[in-house]
């Protein structure tokens, strides 16, 4: 499957995931966590197909995440997504699955590959990790498994590249921090690489 710089929107949380290293694409910045990414890239969406008369070939989530599985330094394609944060087990639910949505698994399986990434789980959630989380996922971030919804319900494709900024440990915050630098750089190759 091949797609084009025209034809897709690049989501980002910040800017500062960024820098002006993909001035030459479409780019969202969604804001961070899952209600402002849920919001702006569904707004998003409908400006577009308004502006082209369709919807976008493809929507691609890129920035960086926790890892206490994968090294640093290194970019994994989600593309398998969760609520990590998500827990109404005490009325019966599955954990991290949301009631009442049996359409719906409870692990979404809407990104796309992209070779020669190692693919990974994502679990996302409102809170910024920084002690070992537990739970069916290697990746975490805080806007993925919204963005990845809003594309599933609105029948767009979707991708994911993470750039592992830290081990979602003690030491994340200031991981995070100092890996910003690097983590538009070696997202921009990844993304030259795949169109």
């Amino acid at each position: 499957m091949t797609f084009s710089r025209d034809n897709t929107l690049i989501v980002f949380a910040i800017h500062h995931e960024a820098k002006d290293s993909f001035d030459p694409f479409h780019v969202l910045f969604c804001g961070v966590g899952k209600v402002n990414a849920a919001y702006h890239l569904a707004r998003s969406l409908d400006a577009w197909e308004k502006k082209h008369n369709r919807k976008p070939e493809l929507v691609l989530n890129l920035g960086s995440a926790g890892s206490t599985h994968f090294t640093k330094e290194t970019i994994i394609n989600c593309t398998h997504f969760i609520q990590r944060d998500f827990d109404i087990t005490a009325l019966g639910a599955e954990p991290f699955a949301t009631p009442f949505e049996d359409h719906l698994p409870r692990i979404l399986d809407h990104g796309l590959s992209f070779p020669p990434y190692e693919k990974g789980t994502c679990g996302t959630g409102d809170n910024f990790v920084t002690s070992a989380a537990q739970g069916p996922w290697d990746v975490i971030d805080m806007e993925a498994y919204a963005l990845a919804k809003v594309c599933l319900l609105e029948k767009v494709p979707f991708g994911c590249l993470k750039y592992i900024s830290d081990g979602a440990d003690g030491h994340a915050a200031g991981t995070w921090e100092d890996s910003l630098g690097l983590t538009a750089q070696r997202l921009r190759v990844a993304v030259d690489k795949i169109f």
